[in-house]
Order: structure tokens, then sequence, then C-alpha cells
């Protein structure tokens, strides 16, 4: 977009009461951001939800000196700025009816032709739902997903910070506008994000901190993917009105099922029982659902190779079955002492490279 279209629609955000569904509607009815703060009251009242407050504020020539400010800010620090209907707007999100009118990034964010996943969960994560996030990062590695969070404490920095161990492209989306940072302490994590992903915004440098964004940053979280997973969460929490708008627009949630006597369990047990959510208890059944198939370049050979590469686990389950014939999937992980959702993704992993064969009864043998 033009800068001239960028200051007149950045004018109509500053708007008093207009949101974006409501600045959508006006664009709608009358071409373009300039042609709604040109246009004459009368006019503007025909239309549904424009109401007074909006029209004794329209014509405020405040709105373009603010606009004007925003943009020097755009402009000095190399904001990306992506127009709602534009080619750089998130493809997902233009599908979302309050998706932001303006989204700004920075960063190096590639979302064209991805697998896009978000993954949000309490800030107060515990030992458990770590070892599960980082096992479920690196079990879709292979599938190069892109993967979506909060930047706050607890699951999105856990997920940020995998994403990047594995190097995976990974966006944060901010409550805030993107002169600061929130939390302070994740700031060191700030260029790593950048070099292999970036931040998502629609909020003003002007804007003031406010806890109650984060509600409104949670739309562009689920808006942005195909599927959000809720790692833990408490019986209320953000993350839950995360998966809450997921379902909204009609995407894949999955949650990851606890023991219902922890606390930290019990949003994702509910989201289950109440069947707005997917139990999660093996990453692949990510790709499964989703129905992502690995790239013909980086899939591996299915038929048995003489000189397959296997790791450590997978040498152990070999071995094991080299020694004992076939054998059952839980007797396979209680021997080799491997929990059975790991157990579960050597085991496809080693039917790509073409070693073990599945069976009827959940049994696996050697090629």
């Amino acid at each position: 977009m033009t800068e001239k279209d960028l200051l007149y629609t950045l004018a109509l955000q500053h708007v008093s009461n207009i949101g974006d569904i409501t600045a959508k509607r006006l664009i709608s009815f009358c071409g373009s951001a300039e042609a709604v703060l040109k246009e004459k009251k009368q006019n503007l009242a025909k239309i549904d939800g424009i109401g007074q407050a909006i029209l004794s504020d329209i014509h405020n020539a405040e709105h373009l000196k603010a606009a004007e400010q925003e943009i020097v800010f755009i402009r000095e620090n190399k904001i990306k700025v992506s127009y709602f209907t534009g080619d750089t707007y998130p493809e997902r999100l233009k599908h979302c009816i309050d998706g932001p009118i303006l989204l700004f990034q920075t960063g190096n964010i590639n979302l064209k032709n991805q697998r896009i996943i978000s993954i949000v969960g309490t800030r107060k994560i515990t030992t458990n739902g770590i070892a599960f996030c980082k096992n479920l990062i690196e079990e879709l590695t292979p599938y190069n997903p892109v993967i979506v969070s909060g930047f706050a404490y607890g699951t999105d920095i856990t997920a940020h910070k995998e994403a990047l161990k594995n190097n995976l492209q990974t966006i944060g989306c901010l409550a805030h506008g993107l002169n600061q940072i929130y939390p302070k302490v994740h700031k060191k994590y700030m260029v790593n994000v950048e070099k292999n992903g970036g931040f998502f915004s629609d909020f003003w440098s002007s804007d003031a901190f406010d806890r109650n964004n984060f509600l409104k940053r949670n739309r562009i979280i689920a808006g942005l993917s195909e599927a959000t997973i809720v790692i833990e969460s408490a019986e209320k929490g953000g993350s839950l009105v995360t998966a809450d708008i997921a379902n909204s627009y009609n995407r894949d949630v999955f949650a990851v099922p606890g023991r219902v006597t922890d606390l930290l369990s019990i949003g994702c047990n509910n989201l289950i029982k109440h069947q707005k959510a997917m139990m999660l208890s093996n990453p692949l059944d990510i790709p499964y659902i989703l129905n992502w198939e690995l790239e013909n370049a980086n899939k591996p050979a299915v038929q048995k190779q003489l000189f397959v590469e296997l790791n450590t686990q997978e040498k152990q389950i070999y071995n094991y079955l080299l020694e004992n014939n076939k054998q059952q999937l839980d007797t396979i992980a209680i021997t080799c002492n491997i929990p059975i959702f790991k157990v579960s993704s050597i085991l496809l992993n080693m039917e790509l490279k073409g070693v073990i064969r599945p069976l009827p009864g959940k049994l696996f043998e050697l090629v």
C-alpha cells in the first residue's frame, strides 16, 4: 500500500469506537479509508453499526495528525505493514472477520505455502509440559512447520526457544506496539526470533500497555494458524480463550490431556470433554490429522537400505526386535524403558526408513 493509503487507514483506526469489523464495513461501503474519512456524515449514517459516537468523531483532524506521527515511527524503525486485502497479509487471517485491518511486522517472516501451528498454554508450565512441548516440536521438525505463540512466560517462550533450537521459523504475536517488549526478560531472544521469523502486532507504538490487550492479541495467534495446540491450562486462562477463538474460526484445536487431579490439566481436559479440542497424546497425531506429508526430497526411503542410519533409541529397538522377533508396541516401550508416546514416533521413523513394518495387533517386526 502507498504511504497515503497507510496514512488514511491509520487515521481511520484512530477514530473512537471503530474496531476492525466496523472499519472493514466502512471501507467496503466507501471504497477506501480515505473515502471513508471524506464521506458526508449523512451517508455514513446509513451504514449498519455507525452511530452518533462515531459520526461525531470521524472528521476530527487529530486522527490524521496521530497517523502522521505513527508513520514516522514505522519509517524510522523499518516496520513492515500489511493491509487486510494485500498480498503480504497472512492468508488464513484474511478469513477472520475480526482480523486487523493493518498488521505490523518485524523480522524475516515467510508464510507462503507454510504449515503454521500455534502452541499456547499456561505461564506456569510444569516440567512435564516443557518435556511434551520439546518433544512435540522435535518430532514435527521434519514437516518444517512455523511455530506461532505469544512470546509470554511459560509455554509461549518454551515453544519459541524449541523452534529456534530445531531451526524452525517462529513468530511472536505481541500485545503491544513494536517499540517495546513484554516481558522485558525475553528481550534477549528477539534477535534470534527475527533472524528466523519475527513479530506481529496490530498495536501502535503510542498504545498504552494494557493486560486486556493479551485477549485481543490471541485472535491473531489463532487466526494465523491451521491448528492451535494447548499444552497445559488451569480451569481459566488466556490459552483457553485462544482455543475458543480458533474454534470460532473453524480451525483444528488440540489439547494435551493430564491427570484429573492436576490443576494445570483441568483446562485441557475440559476442552477434550466438551469436544472443543482433540486429544493430543502423540506428536505425530498432528501431521496425521492435518494430513501433512513429508516432502519427497526429505522423505526417507521406504525400501530398506544397506547402511541405514539409526539414532541411539532406534538402534536399541532394532536390537531388541532382532533378538525377540515381532513384538507389541507396549512391550517394546516397557522392555526398552522408553515412554510409549516416544516409542510410537520412533517406530514410525523406523518404518519410513524401511527398517521395520507394522503388523495387525500393534505388532512390529524387522523387515
